[in-house]
């Protein structure tokens, strides 16, 4: 299973981006889908997330600006972007918890980053 991101880059502030992230290879099944982000000395922190069950949840410093969603035909989950930030400069990784084969215990997989610049 691999999961490549894609769409990250410079914005000024106030402009909008949307990330995506697709899976690949083999897949039975997929439950939580996620965005992270990863800015220069600071932890890794959960952007947004679709759980397998439950509400979609945000960060309350995105609430409003940023939207998560999936495409479950495409083995894709999205984020808009709108009302950027330079707060909002970092590192985005989507990752997804996914049961590759039948009978093996779900994991979680990570894509590769891609860079978010935001202009003030």
């Amino acid at each position: 299973v691999q999961l490549q991101a894609s769409g990250g880059g410079l914005v000024q502030a106030g402009g909008s981006l949307r990330l995506s992230c697709a899976a690949s290879g083999t897949i039975r099944n997929i439950y939580d889908m996620g965005w992270y982000r990863q800015s220069p000395g600071k932890q890794r922190e959960l952007v947004a997330l679709i759980p397998s069950t439950g509400s979609t949840r945000y960060v309350t410093s995105v609430t409003g600006r940023f939207t998560i969603s999936k495409d479950n035909d495409k083995n894709t989950v999205n984020l808009q972007m709108n009302s950027l930030k330079p707060e909002d400069t970092a590192v985005y990784y989507c990752s997804m918890t996914i049961q590759a084969r039948f009978g093996e215990q779900p994991r979680d997989y990570w894509g590769q980053g891609t860079l978010v610049t935001v202009s003030s």
